[in-house]
């Protein structure tokens, strides 16, 4: 890190996630130093506006924190790559995004001095600047080695997230306890608006809107409640 803690941050990955944890991390103070081309340059342009748009070596030569937010099949390829050219620098943070992941996909860069570290900040991205008042009000899991655990806490925490440490050997878990959440309730919630339309309720997705966060509701309290044999808890209809 520089003296004042501030870093040149670069991403690769212009999806939904890179820009958002771009402009979260600027907003810290953090100055951008790039970010890859992706296929929808007016939205990115939009939240992160003037940020230069390189190739991913140039980005990781220019940048002290470099943030991987590609797709999860994608994200071996692109570390591994990024080292068979030299990219990767000496001291180097290099954080990706990725649920499921963990350290292990970041060995390329890390065998060259990078720092690994991983945080996956536990929202469902749009790619817009709402999802930045999202990340204030969520957790992110981190992983990361125990000397540079505090920094990868700091840098979620600048994001505007919680931080939660995940090790290294639950990352998988956890990646497969988000997916079951993100993925099971995209599908329920487009097979129940299908259903509707057939019973032919006019706009079914605001239909559902209070029924379904009401119900998300009481299924997390009730996930959080004691279990039925360790005392009495907020279970009651």
């Amino acid at each position: 890190m520089t003296r004042d803690g501030r870093l040149g941050v670069g991403v690769i990955g212009a999806g939904r996630v890179g820009p958002v944890v771009a402009a979260a991390l600027a907003g810290a103070g953090h100055a951008l130093t790039g970010i890859t081309p992706g296929s929808d340059d007016d939205r990115v342009e939009a939240i992160l506006p003037d940020v230069p748009r390189l190739p991913a070596d140039e980005v990781v030569r220019r940048s002290e924190l470099v943030v991987l937010a590609v797709p999860h099949g994608d994200l071996p390829d692109v570390v591994a790559g990024l080292a068979d050219l030299g990219a990767w620098q000496v001291g180097q943070i290099v954080m990706h995004t990725d649920a499921a992941h963990g350290m292990q996909v970041l060995a390329p860069a890390a065998s060259r001095g990078a720092i690994p570290v991983a945080i996956h900040p536990a929202i469902a991205f749009t790619g817009t600047s709402t999802d930045l008042r999202a990340l204030k009000d969520a957790y992110a899991a981190v992983t990361a080695p125990p000397a540079v655990l505090p920094i990868a806490q700091a840098l979620a925490v600048e994001m505007g997230c919680e931080p939660v440490v995940v090790a290294d050997a639950d990352r998988a878990a956890y990646g497969e306890a988000i997916a079951t959440a993100t993925e099971f309730s995209a599908s329920i919630v487009r097979q129940s608006t299908e259903l509707l339309q057939t019973a032919g309720i006019d706009d079914p997705a605001r239909y559902l809107s209070a029924l379904v966060h009401t119900t998300v509701d009481r299924a997390l309290s009730a996930a959080g409640a004691p279990h039925p044999l360790d005392g009495p808890g907020p279970l009651a209809p």
